[in-house]
This record gives structure tokens, sequence and C-alpha cells, in this order.
């Protein structure tokens, strides 16, 4: 009968403790933001408009191909829905360029390598906070050896490189740096 008693004093003690512990664990718990991302807290809705292809060079699915990549990325980083219209969070702009241009020169005045470069023009609205409005440009390249032809590298690195773009708008927006 004194065994019993002493085992059940320890498992009673087990329990207080366990019950203590989770009671402590629950008082210091913090959350952590994986994207770090500081979107306004009363924002629901983003809305990306069409970003026109302004560069001197055209490429023909460039705005196609950047507009619904910023809104899917926006999507899976964000709780935001996204909208057709202005929605609470605008983001507007424009490819303003969209070149290749040699970085270095070999003997015989031969492009040793080429830089692919596309450069948005972006527009950001929030409409519960002026203050956090900006335009800005944003632009990004690839370098390519001259034995790789421009549609070569575009094929190659276009992709890459409007997903660069597309993190530094969505971090200016978002993540405030």
């Amino acid at each position: 009968m004194r065994r019993i008693h002493e085992v059940m004093k320890k498992v009673i003690t087990y329990i207080v403790i366990f019950i203590l512990l989770i009671s402590l664990y629950s008082c210091f718990t913090m959350k952590y933001s994986t994207t770090g991302a500081s979107i306004p807290v009363e924002a629901k809705t983003v809305s990306v408009q069409f970003f026109e292809n302004r560069a001197p060079l055209v490429d023909a699915t460039l705005s196609q191909q950047l507009t619904d990549a910023l809104k899917d990325y926006i999507q899976a980083n964000s709780k935001l829905i996204l909208v057709n219209g202005i929605g609470e969070l605008d983001f507007e702009g424009e490819i303003t360029g969209y070149d290749s241009r040699p970085t270095s020169i070999s003997a015989g005045d031969i492009a040793a390598n080429s830089r692919f470069t596309i450069t948005l023009n972006v527009r950001y609205t929030n409409t519960f906070d002026s203050s956090k409005d900006w335009e800005m440009s944003f632009s990004r390249f690839e370098e390519y050896p001259y034995d790789q032809s421009f549609e070569e590298a575009q094929a190659a690195y276009t992709e890459d490189i409007l997903k660069l773009l597309i993190e530094d708008i969505y971090n200016k927006a978002f993540v405030n740096w």
C-alpha cells in the first residue's frame, strides 16, 4: 500500500511538472515570418496592372510573362487576394530596357562577353499609407560568352532575370529594403 502511494505521488509530480512546462512554453512562444514581409495588417487585396513593353527592343511575350510571374509570386508569398482593377496595394509599370551589350572586348575588337539586361520602371501604391508609395527603376542582367547568340541568351536567361527582378520588387514593397 505504501508503495502504491509513493508511485502515485511520483506520477502526480510528473504531471504537475509537465503542465507547468507546457504553460511556460505557451507564454514565451514567438511567431516568425518565413518571408520577412511587412505587409500592412489591414491590407487584404493587391493588384498588378499589365506591364507594357516600352523597350526599344521588344520581346512579344515578355509583358505577359512578367505580369503573370509577379502575380504568382505575390500570391505564393503573401495572404493578399489578387483582384482585377485596383487593389488596396497596387503595382504598375513598364519594361523600359531589354538589350544586349558587349562587356569585354578581346583581340580584334570582338566581344568576349556580352550582358543581357532587362530594366523595369515600377510604381507601387499603398492606399493605407501614401508615404509608402514609390516609383523606382529595377535592372538585372546575366553575362554570356561571345559564342552564344543573343537569341540563345534570351532563351537561357530571361526567366532567371525576371525572377530576380520580381524578388527585388516584392522586397522593396513588403520587406522595406
